[in-house]
């Protein structure tokens, strides 16, 4: 896979995740099943991987749920912020999990890491604030920062005591699952299509359809459940261990698994997960996998966070789910650079509960793989690569003829071309094709480039079919034509100005935004803001690009400096300025908007934005955990010491680097003058 590929699907699955996100999370109206979802972060997970350097400032691996949609209950800020956890789909992934585990406390091989294990139940993340035992607040996940306060809703639920028993902390936050069982749920649906109200897809939408209720008459109605498995803010934590205090909350009144026992191996957790899974189809309520966590909690404490998940904590989730259907048909459709991309059309057909009816087939290679060609009986998957996908073709062998590929773009007739060394059709059609000019649009007042609230996927094809938007400039002199926007069906005097008044909100973008928007081939989101770390203006990009393309060595080579940043982008950036009309729209476009200098703001911190190489054997944390504090101070944590590094960390042993360090005049300081920069910083 070349870079641009991977960072078009790196963005495509940043837009399709996001979507499911908000459908799961904040209208509790999901399109896709579970194993679905984990397939596509998973395979989110895989190109950031490989390609590190493409990972996008909206990357799903760096969020937590979604925001609180509109909704009539008040939103709630959670003290300690409601995290998720990684994926794990095989042995394999489990045994590299402990041996992260044990890689990043640096403990020695005969040290045992014991781990809780219990059964995942597929529920709505809830978290129950209780004071000197008393429960005061109720909120939802969220977007793992802020929920949505339904304290009045759990008031309801029979499973969550309004005051525990025995003595408790001052303050206890105790987080696991709302949910619903298996047959109150179908209960539940039969008196919905009886009363005609709404039917819910699954147990888990059906809970969260019922406690974020603005009446909450409606969710004492609802067969509610809960079970704790785990807690947030905390006075005093009751227990050294994971399992210690899960005891104690269940002492307290609250149900926890029935399947929570301690795994002392590697063994023993892989025994868990199949012990649990082969009893899945007979329990009451849904589950999706096994979660393993750290058991002693000073260890969880050193392990910490990533982005959005503990270090500490893994969830194995269960094997994909499979079906036969018919292929009936193949669509092309083109993308905002121009590719041709064939998705399936299929009978429907249920998988685990989730009507599957479309199907991406990639490009045209994987078509032939496959050999695929409407009318085909074809295998269906739910999860793997990319979801829903086809991975048998049953019907290959009948003698009919193979799809002819289109050599044509379906929207406007221009040539279709792969370029060399790639897989993807491409129009050659660029700004005259409807769909790319569409798809541009689209892209440029998107949530990761300007933001631009009001401007969505119909307005723009009606704005564009009008001719009133045909370059992205155009979107700032809609206010020139305000009367005509508010003569259209739809559209009054407040909708029209609310739209006008986010797009005059964006008359000083971010030149980062701004530049990812205008869809530069290779300039992703975070080649974006690295070029512009640098270059900190939009004009003294373009100088250095034109420079580099007419020639200029040095030019060439200071933009290739930059990280994440190599001789493919430079071409790209020298293409793009070199034509004509992209000069056009980049000029016009700097003539309505004008960008502030790009300036990086750093965390409080002596080493915030310095680069920090650590050498030598570190006596109390592994190389690991020492990177993930500097990252944490917002240092750059380096691997070899060069004229740009700041400062060196120097433990026993240390060699060539500590050498280096002394000839190139750089600070030195041993672990526990370290140590002292990470407590000075909170």
């Amino acid at each position: 896979m070349t870079e641009a590929d991977a960072a078009n699907e790196l963005m495509r699955l940043a837009r399709q995740i996001a979507r499911h996100n908000r459908l799961y999370h904040a209208e509790d109206d999901p399109e896709i099943s579970d194993p679905e979802f984990d397939a596509l972060v998973r395979r989110n997970a895989e190109l950031e991987a490989a390609f590190p350097h493409l990972i996008r400032p909206d990357s799903p691996s760096r969020q937590v749920g979604h925001e609180v949609a509109a909704s009539p209950l008040s939103k709630v800020t959670h003290e300690v912020r409601m995290m998720s956890l990684d994926n794990a789909f095989t042995d394999e992934e489990v045994a590299d999990f402990v041996g992260r585990v044990r890689r990043f406390l640096a403990l020695p091989e005969d040290e045992p890491v014991t781990m809780t294990a219990e059964d995942k139940i597929d529920g709505l993340s809830c978290s129950l604030r209780y004071e000197d035992g008393r429960l005061v607040l109720a909120a939802t996940r969220g977007d793992g920062q802020v929920g949505e306060n339904v304290t009045a809703n759990v008031a309801h639920i029979a499973d969550i005591p309004q005051q525990l028993s025995g003595k408790a902390p001052e303050v206890f936050e105790i987080r696991g699952e709302v949910y619903m069982s298996k047959a109150d749920f179908l209960a539940l649906n039969r008196a919905q299509e009886e009363a005609g109200g709404k039917i819910f897809a699954n147990p888990r939408n059906a809970a969260a359809g019922s406690l974020r209720q603005k009446d909450a008459s409606v969710t004492a109605r609802r067969p509610l459940r809960f079970w704790a498995h785990g807690w947030g803010a905390a006075s005093a934590v009751p227990g050294t261990t994971q399992f210690e205090v899960m005891q104690q909350i269940a002492a307290w009144g609250l149900p926890i698994s029935p399947d929570l026992a301690l795994c002392r191996s590697l063994d023993e957790m892989l025994a868990a997960y199949r012990r649990i899974g082969e009893g899945r189809a007979g329990l009451p309520y849904e589950i999706d996998g096994v979660v393993y966590k750290v058991d002693r909690l000073d260890w969880q404490q050193r392990l910490g966070f990533v982005a959005k998940a503990p270090r500490w904590g893994l969830a194995r989730k269960f094997p994909a789910e499979r079906a036969e259907t018919t292929l009936e048909s193949i669509d092309i459709q083109v993308g905002r650079t121009g590719k041709l991309t064939p998705v399936g059309r299929l009978a429907p057909v249920l998988v685990g509960g989730v009507t599957v009816t479309n199907v991406t087939l990639h490009n045209r290679d994987e078509i032939a793989r496959l050999g695929v060609r409407p009318g085909d009986r074809v295998v269906i998957q739910r999860a793997g690569d990319v979801i829903p996908q086809v991975v048998e073709n049953l019907t290959r062998a009948e003698d009919r003829p193979a799809f002819p590929f289109p050599d044509h773009c379906p929207e406007c007739d221009s040539e279709a071309v792969a370029e060399e060394g790639e897989v993807d059709v491409r129009c050659t059609g660029g700004l005259i094709c409807p769909a790319q000019r569409t798809e541009r649009l689209r892209h440029f007042v998107s949530r990761t480039a300007l933001d631009i609230e009001g401007l969505g996927e119909k307005t723009i094809a009606d704005f564009f079919a009008r001719g009133w938007l045909e370059s992205p400039v155009d979107i700032f002199r809609l206010h020139q034509r305000r009367d005509a926007i508010l003569a259209l069906d739809g559209w009054q005097d407040k909708s029209v100005d609310n739209l006008l008044k986010a797009i005059e909100a964006k008359r000083r973008p971010d030149a980062a935004r701004l530049l990812f928007g205008l869809g530069i081939r290779h300039v992703g989101a975070v080649t974006a803001r690295d070029l512009m770390k640098r270059c900190t203006t939009l004009p003294r990009l373009r100088e250095l690009a034109e420079q580099a393309h007419a020639g200029d060595a040095e030019a060439a080579a200071e933009l290739i400096s930059i990280d994440g940043v190599g001789p493919v982008v430079v071409e790209a950036l020298g293409d793009f300025f070199h034509e004509d009309h992209n000069k056009q729209v980049w000029d016009d476009l700097l003539s309505e908007v004008s960008p502030p200098p790009y300036i990086v703001e750093t965390k409080d911190s002596v080493v915030a934005g310095k680069t920090v190489v650590f050498t030598g054997k570190l006596e109390t944390m592994s190389r690991d955990e020492a990177k993930a504090q500097a990252e944490a101070l917002g240092a750059k944590a380096a691997g070899s010491v060069s004229p740009k590094t700041d400062l060196v960390v120097a433990g026993p042993g240390a060699g060539s680097k500590l050498k280096k360090a002394a000839e190139l005049g750089i600070e030195v300081i041993d672990e526990a003058g370290w140590a002292e920069i990470v407590k000075a910083a909170g």
